[in-house]
């Protein structure tokens, strides 16, 4: 289970409505417990790097910019907090993870939050664990408070 604030997810539609057609991307920092819950307790927006990169364009990638994730890194050192995740969007395709998200699950640990963007504006979120070398998409319940 992953646990967001309304705030938290208001700001994660909010970046994704701005970036369509494009993805939006980020991380998510927060707390896990022993029992597999996780607790966000930031989300630290990211330029999607691949927009304009070569040809590729953002409209169906995402990659969070390295100093994003490095700077969040050093100021969670020392902390309770890790990054537990990351967001992006999908521009008019559900929020379910893509074949190419599945590929690029280096991390099985992290979660996937997904929002589905139809015609500029948010939808449905939902959350998920992948796994790449096994090939597991596993959806996870969210609590929204």
């Amino acid at each position: 289970m992953i646990r967001l604030t309304l705030a938290q997810l208001e700001e994660i539609n909010t970046q994704a409505e701005r970036a369509y057609p494009n993805e939006c991307c980020g991380l998510l920092a927060g707390i896990r417990v022993p029992d597999g819950t996780v607790t966000v307790t930031r989300i630290v927006p990211s330029p999607n790097v691949l927009i304009g990169e070569g040809g590729r364009g953002g409209h169906d990638r995402f990659e969070v910019d390295p100093q994003v994730r490095f700077d969040l890194m050093r100021t969670l050192h020392g902390t309770t907090e890790g990054i537990v995740g990351h967001y992006h969007s999908h521009p008019d395709h559900p929020a379910k993870p893509s074949e190419h998200d599945l590929d690029m699950a280096f991390e099985p640990d992290l979660i996937w939050l997904i929002t589905t963007v139809v015609k500029g504006y948010a939808g449905k979120t939902r959350a998920w664990r992948l796994n790449r070398n096994t090939g597991e998409t596993k959806s996870l319940e969210m609590e929204i408070a």
